[in-house]
């Protein structure tokens, strides 16, 4: 089936074509007509199943239908996309311009980490689609410098991450402010009791889409475990790389802190490497992450929520340096290789500490990973877990909004997490159908 076949017009179409994709992901093929039917939707997806373009591209098609007369006179906002983080909503924006291409709409991101006197600028001239994090919106509403009153179409995208950062709160002042009579767009890679009661106080009758069979990881990644003792891991993770000769690897780190430890450890090992978490200013993040992803950077350090909205074609090797304590966030983590029916590697470096961790997570895919030991690297036997520092500061690297879960600590043993969704095969068109971050053109803010 092809694009023009699901309903999109034909200059939509060519955006996508253009962009090199022709066949819809499954994600794709259900939501671009459940969207364009003008219901509400619940959608659960991760990151890498298309399902970005799943949403934006039956938005524009909805909006230039019937598209402002006017070029002159300022715009409403017709659809507002809210997204956890900063790097997430650059991305989302970005596909909108790419896929917008010969339409006549505008659009803009809005979010934390440069100056706000710009976006008030480009909002006082008009956008068709605001992307923004919750954060940095209410600043705009607080200071009344957005209107949403004329918004048509509302999604939340990663809805299940807004609600673990402690957006419940933003979301539900957001949603106070928009009109009663509009289409909603519910996008989440689980169906937690939390997610169920947001959906069930926002959406009406809702279309539902899942795309892949729940607690399942991607058969083509390859999954393995490397056992070795805590204070071993960053020379193991030195030879994997020298070894293997890894050229491009994301690293997940449990606390911000470690992710600054790694990459001063690494670049005494004559190895490029950027750390990419929610202390680091925005352009910071911004260039990291382009660097990363146009090869010359070789190491991206990265903590899990500052890891959102990170959408590379074709990564081969993911290393969780660190287990995640919440179970689904180890699905998260390996689904940003194996993308687009491309193979991908994700290795886990796992302490005594992490045995219980480990066991969570083993439970949740419902497998057992194999475990590899590295010749030197041999983990002490008598070795004894310690307590894990679960979480830094005032969070694990959150690039957009506030009320986030202070720093805690906790024996090795992981909390129960909901069901993980897992994304399944994206054939064609896989992610943000996105390939290269641009640093924002229309962005800003003070550290939300």
């Amino acid at each position: 089936m092809s694009f023009i076949e699901l309903g999109l017009s034909e200059a939509i179409a060519r955006a996508v074509t253009e962009h090199g994709y022709t066949i819809p992901t499954p994600i794709q093929t259900q939501a671009i007509p459940a969207v364009l039917a003008g219901g509400d939707l619940l959608a659960g997806a991760q990151t890498g199943t298309g399902k970005t373009a799943g949403f934006t591209l039956p938005i524009l098609h909805r909006l230039s239908a019937a598209a402002a007369n006017s070029a002159t006179s300022a715009r409403p906002i017709r659809a507002l996309i809210l997204t956890p983080t900063r790097e997430l909503a650059a991305q989302v924006e970005e596909s909108v311009r790419t896929y917008g291409k010969y339409v006549k709409l505008t659009s803009t991101v809005i979010f934390g980490g440069v100056g706000i006197n710009p976006q008030i600028k480009l909002l006082k001239h008009g956008v068709d689609i605001l992307v923004a994090t919750p954060g940095r919106l209410l600043d705009h509403m607080q200071q009344g410098t957005v209107d949403l009153s004329k918004i048509e179409i509302l999604v939340l995208d990663e809805a299940d991450r807004m609600l673990d950062m402690g957006f419940i709160k933003d979301i539900r002042r957001i949603l106070a402010a928009l009109p009663k009579k509009r289409q909603n767009l519910l996008f989440s890679a689980t169906f937690s009791d939390e997610i169920k009661t947001l959906a069930d106080g926002l959406l009406n009758a809702p279309a539902m889409i899942e795309v892949a069979r729940r607690n399942s990881t991607v058969e083509i990644i390859a999954q393995k475990i490397h056992p070795v003792d805590r204070d071993r891991k960053h020379p193991l993770l030195t030879h994997l790389i020298k070894t293997n000769q890894w050229s491009q690897v994301l690293v997940f780190t449990r606390t911000k802190h470690g992710a600054n430890k790694l990459v001063e450890q690494l670049g005494k090992d004559s190895i490029t490497a950027l750390a990419i978490h929610g202390n680091k200013s925005q352009s910071a993040r911004t260039r990291a992450l382009a660097e990363f992803k146009d090869g010359s950077l070789q190491v991206l350090v990265a903590t899990d929520i500052a890891a959102r909205g990170i959408d590379i074609d074709q990564l081969p090797h993911v290393v969780n340096y660190d287990l995640p304590n919440i179970p689904e966030d180890y699905v998260h983590r390996i689904g940003r290789t194996g993308r687009a029916g491309a193979t991908g590697e994700a290795v886990s470096l796992v302490c005594v500490d992490e045995h219980e961790m480990l066991k969570d997570i083993e439970k949740l895919i419902k497998r057992t990973l194999p475990k590899e030991i590295i010749a030197g690297f041999e983990p002490d036997p008598n070795a004894r877990a310690q307590p894990i520092q679960l979480r830094s500061g005032n969070g694990n690297g959150n690039g957009g909004g506030r009320g986030r879960p202070q720093g805690r600590t906790a024996v090795a043993k992981s909390r129960p997490a909901p069901a993980a969704q897992p994304h399944g095969p994206a054939k064609t068109f896989g992610g943000n159908g996105t390939s290269r971050p641009s640093a924002p053109r229309r962005s800003g803010g003070r550290g939300r």
